[in-house]
């Protein structure tokens, strides 16, 4: 009889330690299933080269701010990430120097804007985040003395002078064919005829007028306030548009709540300090 007792106590011993370790391990299941905002993410943008320093600052305060998020950033010109993004890169937010590179990839343009039918951002996260300016810089000496963009445009008229500009799938230099087209100057002719190089974004266009390269140069005004140039005249409106800088997140993004809160931000007075103090202003 005592053995029998013994080993119903022991049997029941083994139970309960069972039915505590179901519930240990229940309990230990949901204390680890951490919630979303907890869990580290890294973020991808793709930005305009023009937008290395502000969204370096700005990354420094956001991610103190945010310590699950790490941003990853990829800056070139807008063509190229364009051109990325379509060949399935993978991509959170992308921000681009004009708006034709983010109709390309906008499904709800017309064929005229998007003419290959891509359809990689979320329209509905589609905003208008910055404006620019077009400025005309030249080398610290101004060897040539040049004044504005009148000045600039008899001279390369008379073919006094070498000017660099971004190409021709970079926005700056789009707008930079705009204003060549303004002043009724032919692209084709002045670089067969030596007068123009080309950088493959606006960066390399400031490296060549800093190394005085070239004589003059057309930047963005906040490539000319990182880099140090001086600038002697800023384009107007009728000469080459308005210079805007669309942004969306992706749809394919792998954090689309996180790319939002991030674009959120970028729009806010923290951000926008940033931006307007080396030359950007708030889209209207």
């Amino acid at each position: 009889m005592k053995k029998i007792f013994a080993f119903l106590s022991a049997f029941a011993m083994v139970i309960a330690l069972a039915g505590c370790g179901s519930s240990a391990a229940s309990e230990g299941s949901g204390s680890a299933s951490a919630s979303p905002t907890d869990e580290q993410v890294e973020l991808i943008v793709f930005a305009a080269a023009s937008m290395t320093e502000t969204l370096e600052e700005i990354q420094k305060t956001y991610e103190a701010e945010n310590p699950n998020v790490r941003l990853i950033f990829t800056f070139d010109s807008s063509g190229t990430l364009k051109t990325q993004i379509a060949e399935a890169a993978p991509c959170d937010v992308f921000i681009s120097a004009a708006p034709k590179q983010m109709n390309q990839l906008d499904i709800t343009q017309d064929e005229e804007k998007n003419p290959d039918r891509l359809d990689f951002i979320d329209p509905d996260t589609r905003i208008n985040l910055l404006e620019n300016k077009v400025a005309l810089v030249v080398p610290s000496n101004n060897p040539l003395d040049i004044k504005n963009f009148d000045d600039l445009a008899e001279k390369l008229k008379n073919e006094q002078i070498l000017m660099a500009m971004g190409n021709s799938d970079v926005p700056v230099g789009q707008y930079t064919q705009k204003i060549l087209a303004y002043y009724e100057l032919n692209e084709e002719e002045l670089a067969n005829a030596g007068k123009i190089t080309y950088g493959t974004n606006v960066k390399d266009v400031v490296e060549q007028v800093k190394n005085e390269s070239v004589q003059a140069g057309v930047v963005y005004a906040t490539d000319a306030a990182s880099g140090g140039l001086t600038v002697i005249d800023t384009a107007k409106k009728e000469m080459c548009g308005q210079v805007i800088y669309p942004a969306a997140v992706l749809k394919e993004s792998a954090h689309p709540e996180e790319a939002k809160a991030f674009l959120a931000y970028l729009q806010s007075d923290a951000a926008m300090k940033v931006f307007e103090g080396v030359g950007f202003s708030k889209a209207e």
